[in-house]
């Protein structure tokens, strides 16, 4: 039997309470790290430094006798979580993202395109909800500043030949962008994080070969209209961010205000 363990991450109180509940539903053990000083015994607190730095700190915190720790953000809510359990029956699976479910804003087409692609290729994860065995955790531990720390796991997976596997049946629904204006501002902060992730590990050829076409082929995105210009801008905007030298792994969400 598969011992879990939530690691759950939070900038804020928002939505704290609703995922306390929501986990004591599961019926797992869990830690939330907050940037809010709150008081609750499963709740530690860490000043805002990015995710990448809340995952090391919580990492200290997880029992020993974890094998699967499940990285989770703290403003989503959960859908089928034994599917991605199941994935683990195979050991030679190591690491398992969800399928983000958007309802409303520029993300909900964005995902239909990145769904489709991931579903060939894993050229991005979803830190929303990833389920990764602690051995994996530990043997990439600590986390180097990132502002796409989920990606960066999953390129550091696949660099040691773990097996990785995008789970539809497991979901979470979420809130993100409303606006394209903003939803450029987000494609920024994650495409620059990308860069940042691929700098650090050697994922496969083809994941590079992608990111190398990408800023070339970001401008077909046009045909989309306003959502395309800004999902093109914001993947320019990050490569620049990136070649200005930017390495550091914390981000203010303006993209959701």
């Amino acid at each position: 039997m598969m011992k879990l363990f939530f690691l759950v991450l939070a900038r804020d109180e928002n939505c704290v309470d609703e995922k306390i509940e929501e986990l004591k539903c599961l019926g797992v053990p869990y830690l939330i790290v907050c940037g809010k000083n709150l008081n609750h015994p499963n709740v530690v607190y860490r000043e805002p430094r990015g995710k990448y730095d809340a995952i090391n700190f919580g990492l200290n915190f997880i029992p020993k006798d974890v094998d699967i720790v499940a990285l989770n953000d703290v403003d989503t809510k959960i859908h089928n979580i034994e599917s991605a359990l199941r994935c683990f029956t195979s050991e030679k699976v190591a690491l398992v993202f969800a399928r983000v479910s958007v309802k409303e804003g520029p993300q909900k087409s964005f995902y239909v395109l990145l769904d489709f692609i991931r579903r060939k290729v894993p050229i991005a994860a979803s830190g929303e909800l990833m389920l990764i065995r602690r051995n994996l955790l530990m043997n990439i531990f600590p986390l180097k500043p990132c502002k796409a720390e989920d990606s960066y796991i999953l390129f550091k997976a696949l660099e040691l030949k773990y097996k990785t596997v995008f789970c539809e049946e497991c979901y979470v629904e979420t809130e993100r962008t409303k606006t394209a204006e903003k939803e450029g501002i987000y494609k920024r902060k994650t495409v620059g994080g990308i860069y940042q992730a691929l700098s650090y590990t050697h994922p496969p050829h083809f994941i590079k070969l992608f990111y190398v076409l990408l800023p070339i082929a970001s401008p077909l995105l046009l045909v989309l209209g306003k959502k395309g210009y800004f999902w093109m801008k914001g993947i320019l905007h990050g490569l620049i961010d990136y070649l200005r030298g930017d390495r550091t792994g914390i981000w203010q969400p303006s993209y959701m205000e």
